[in-house]
């Protein structure tokens, strides 16, 4: 029971330090982790990700249904007066 035990501690210990390997090599913003632990990715998740991926402000957000999935298009400004749309999978976080 004992050998056990030290085995799930080590595996344990063992993942945690992957993961936090994985992070420090792939650094996501909060809320893109968020969205993979819950499975889906609120509109106020998916504007801070893309304002910190693309260092840009959000200024138009809006849902839409596109092929039975949901899409979030976000409309960015960056400080050189570049506007540009973004377009994020509600379900995963990914920029489509």
């Amino acid at each position: 029971m004992i050998k056990l035990l030290r085995r799930s501690a080590v595996v344990l210990a063992l993942s945690v330090a992957g993961a936090a390997l994985v992070l420090a090599a792939n650094p996501q913003p909060q809320s893109y982790l968020l969205a993979v632990t819950n499975g889906a990715l609120s509109m106020d998740q998916a504007v801070q990700m893309v304002e910190q991926r693309y260092h840009a402000r959000v200024v138009k957000a809006q849902t839409l249904k596109e092929e039975g999935r949901t899409v979030y298009v976000l409309r960015l400004l960056d400080d050189a007066g570049k506007v540009w749309t973004v377009r994020v999978n509600a379900a995963n976080g990914a920029v489509l």
